[in-house]
């Protein structure tokens, strides 16, 4: 197995807001960094709710997962972090629309936690076949 590996950087995609990689492609997989409802082009956080936040957090990642030569239907697993788990139906209304992930989904963590950066109400990271 190759032990090397490859940092993912792309402007379609919010920066990383810290010393980390939006994303790592290691040993045939792509590790994304979470991603949060960061509009890449103005780096505003979209409004609306946990729906539209979702939304956007998935376009994140899908410009993540592309610019390391994947998508999110090559994703295997996802976790979750909610702001308020009382947002859960409104999240997964959004996140299991068939244009994300396909046919076949990837396993899936979500947890409510006390805090987001910035205050948003959701954050998704994904590892995906490279």
């Amino acid at each position: 197995m190759s032990t090397d590996k490859k940092m993912v950087k792309t402007d379609a995609a919010p920066g990383a807001l810290g010393p980390y990689s939006q994303a790592i492609v290691a040993g045939g997989l792509v590790y994304c960094a979470g991603q949060i409802p960061l509009d890449p082009a103005t780096g505003q956080i979209v409004s609306g709710g946990v729906a539209p936040q979702t939304a956007q957090v998935l376009k994140n990642l899908r410009a993540v997962l592309k610019a390391a030569g994947s998508d999110l239907d090559r994703a295997v697993k996802t976790t979750v972090f909610l702001k308020d788990m009382n947002d859960f139906a409104a999240m997964n209304e959004v996140y299991g629309k068939p244009e994300y992930f396909g046919a076949l989904p990837p396993a899936r963590s979500t947890v409510e936690v006390a805090r987001l950066p910035r205050d948003v109400a959701v954050e998704i990271e994904v590892v995906a076949i490279a």
